[in-house]
């Protein structure tokens, strides 16, 4: 299949050498919209903090998905990650208290990019936001926005590691080739220890031959990378947002948080083994 020899396994030998006591950074991207990362960001974060993790979500998307995921209008708010990121405001200004902590989105965030191009350190401006807040918090959340544009080069910079959301069909597995590139440039000139640190196979759907050679594609070529948790296709994930709520809180007992709790369990397995590599 021409996919395979398009995609290319990731430099995965860097290793994050900060202090355990600052929070882990994962920022959650994929160029592609519509592959649940806002889902995904806020219902592991929820997951995480039922297992007595303090997390800290940021939603970098100027649609805001993430803030009206917990009840927010993203249009009444007057400070948002515009003002941390463009006039430097500290991200402590901005938090919200939700099912987990989350530092918000407005409609002004669409202008950060043009804001922040003319800017000494451009690249830099979350990284050094969350400089404080990392000592406050065991994990901070990114939701990055469709694009591998500035705001999501920020937080690959700011990251101590990636997921990457797949929608399970073909066409959506051609954009980590694109996405790894750009990590690449990050690693090479901003952030050598940023790397992913796993791929989550999304809208799975097992009764679909499509779906599963889609998740074998993956692990043919990012082998390990490719988490064991596969967040299949259910219309909770659709209700809880409705709701201003997680699914975990929406139905807490259903199949759907039940994924989310399995995925926590995962990457924080992962990242115990990392600790002690």
């Amino acid at each position: 299949m021409a996919l395979t020899r398009l995609l290319t396994r990731p430099n995965t030998r860097a290793r994050s050498d900060r202090g355990p006591t600052l929070a882990r950074v994962i920022a959650f991207a994929n160029q592609k919209g519509g592959v649940a990362k806002t889902t995904t960001t806020l219902n592991l974060g929820v997951a995480l903090a039922e297992k007595g993790k303090k997390v800290l979500a940021i939603d970098l998307d100027p649609q805001g998905n993430l803030t009206m995921s917990q009840g927010w209008n993203p249009d009444e708010i007057d400070r948002s990650m515009f003002d941390v990121l463009v006039h430097k405001l500290p991200i402590t200004e901005i938090i919200r208290k939700g099912e987990i902590d989350v530092a918000v989105a407005s409609i002004d965030l669409a202008g950060a990019e043009l804001a922040l191009s003319s800017m000494i350190g451009r690249e830099r401006a979350l990284e050094k936001a969350l400089l404080a807040a990392r000592e406050e918090y065991d994990w901070i959340m990114i939701d990055t926005p469709p694009s591998l544009g500035l705001l999501t080069i920020n937080a690959f910079v700011a990251a101590t590691g990636v997921i990457v959301p797949v929608q399970c069909e073909y066409l959506s597995l051609r954009g980590l080739v694109q996405l790894e590139n750009t990590l690449a440039m990050i690693r090479e000139n901003l952030n050598p220890q940023v790397e992913i640190q796993g791929i989550l196979p999304t809208m799975f759907d097992k009764r679909l031959l499509h779906s599963r050679e889609a998740v074998e594609i993956l692990k043919e070529n990012f082998g390990d990378l490719v988490l064991n948790t596969k967040i299949r296709k259910t219309v909770r994930y659709a209700e809880a947002p409705v709701k201003g709520m997680s699914v975990l809180r929406y139905d807490p007992t259903g199949d759907a948080a039940d994924m989310y709790r399995d995925l926590a369990k995962e990457v924080l397995n992962g990242a115990s083994s990392r600790q002690h590599a």
